[in-house]
């Protein structure tokens, strides 16, 4: 049996090698897509931390302008408040 074995191995050479050659083959390219998805996961990841903390940052400087923006329409409210009623002081006399 072991014998029979041997000479189909030995008729059959390049087959035997192919195939030894495709499960290689296949084994790197397995590999190398667990190695591409870890790569993916871990940008993935970051992206999602550093992601946060720019948005959160980004949102800040966003409501601190909204803020002084805010206070600036307020003072010329005021302003124009008091030029109006000067007008109208001035306009009645």
């Amino acid at each position: 049996m072991v014998e029979e074995v041997r000479s189909w191995v030995r008729e059959n050479s390049g087959l035997v090698y192919f195939l030894i050659a495709q499960m290689l083959a296949l084994g790197a390219a397995a590999a190398s897509i667990l190695s591409y998805a870890v790569k993916l996961e871990n940008r993935v990841h970051t992206l999602e931390t550093r992601g946060a903390e720019y948005t959160v940052a980004r949102l800040a400087r966003v409501d601190e302008k909204l803020t002084v923006i805010e206070q600036r329409i307020v003072a010329n409210d005021v302003i124009m408040k008091r030029l109006i009623d000067e007008f109208v002081k001035d306009r009645n006399k």
